[in-house]
């Protein structure tokens, strides 16, 4: 066990857009099918519509809620999106505006890989003093997404995800790990009034080294092992990096938390939205560790190891 001031999550939460769309509305209008979309993806269907602030308020209300505190108890708000509702000011003023939240807050952009990096921040934050931290992930990729490109409509979609992080004299984060190589960015990006644009291939393949890479370096900065996670918590981009990343890390697809077959690429809200996710189904209990990972555009990366410090909540 860490004897390391930090954190532990005691609440979380999320938030979907009411609007489905599934495999099948796509076969109406594009060259594709529900078959190879799901073969190929993982994904069956995705939520869309709402904005990055209006999903990040809901999700951080519910986050807070869960924890049993009010707003006025968060000193700081962290909100990781890579659509922020305008160039300025940044979304979350008005996301902690909204929510009540008298302390400060920033956004932070590292793409997919966004909520981890922000985990990690809020981390060092409470270490210097802060009590409790909002940590939200929300985004709204169907906005820069051409719905009449086969290869990314399919993909993106909308979604929030938030955890409140409170001090604690054990800290639950026990290793961790963040990174960019900047020279990816011309397989994944969107200029400004632009579309997403993706090489598919070259994504997968970088994304599952990413991933096994960063996981295994967070791993060690624990001194543990693959064998102890009890719950992986991944980026939800598609289900064959997934399963390619779980199969070099020697961890079973039994103990991955899975959402993207209801919810698509959500970028910041991916890893936030999984996680709640877990914790409604049981998979894992306190004192377990858990081990979150993901990657994106930039290409980021960014994996943690948290010991499970909370009874039921969620």
């Amino acid at each position: 066990m860490s004897t390391r001031p930090g954190s532990r999550i005691v609440g979380i939460g999320s938030a979907l857009p009411e609007h489905v769309v599934t495999n099948a509305d796509f076969e109406k209008r594009l060259e594709t099918s529900d078959k190879w979309i799901t073969e190929r993806t993982g994904i069956r269907e995705r939520r869309m519509g709402g904005s990055t602030s209006e999903l990040a308020i809901e999700a951080g209300m519910g986050a807070i809620k869960s924890a049993g505190l009010s707003p006025s108890d968060i000193d700081f708000m962290i909100l990781s999106t890579t659509t922020p509702d305008q160039t300025v000011p940044a979304t979350s003023a008005v996301v902690s505006d909204r929510i009540g939240i008298a302390g400060g807050a920033m956004d932070i952009n590292a793409a997919c890989a966004g909520y981890v990096y922000a985990l990690v921040v809020a981390n060092s934050l409470i270490v210097m003093g802060q009590r409790r931290i909002l940590v939200i992930g929300s985004d709204t990729l169907s906005k820069i997404t051409d719905q009449n490109d086969r290869s990314t409509a399919v993909l993106f979609a909308d979604g929030a995800g938030a955890a409140v992080l409170e001090a604690t004299d054990n800290s639950s984060l026990l290793g961790w790990d963040l990174g960019i190589d900047g020279s990816a960015q011309p397989i994944l990006y969107c200029d400004h009034g632009g579309y997403m644009q993706m090489e598919g291939r070259e994504v997968f393949k970088r994304a599952v080294r990413a991933m096994v890479d960063s996981a295994k370096r967070a791993l060690e900065m624990a001194n543990v092992g693959p064998s102890d996670i009890s719950l992986v918590v991944p980026h939800q981009a598609n289900i064959r990096i997934i399963e390619a990343a779980n199969e070099r890390l020697g961890i079973d697809m039994s103990k991955t938390a899975i959402v993207l077959d209801t919810t698509g690429n959500t970028s910041s809200g991916s890893v936030p939205l999984a996680l709640h996710d877990a914790v409604k189904k049981g998979m894992v209990d306190r004192g377990q560790l858990v081990l979150f990972s993901g990657f994106g555009a930039g290409m980021t990366w960014a994996s943690a190891v948290m010991r499970w410090d909370a009874d039921a909540i969620g």
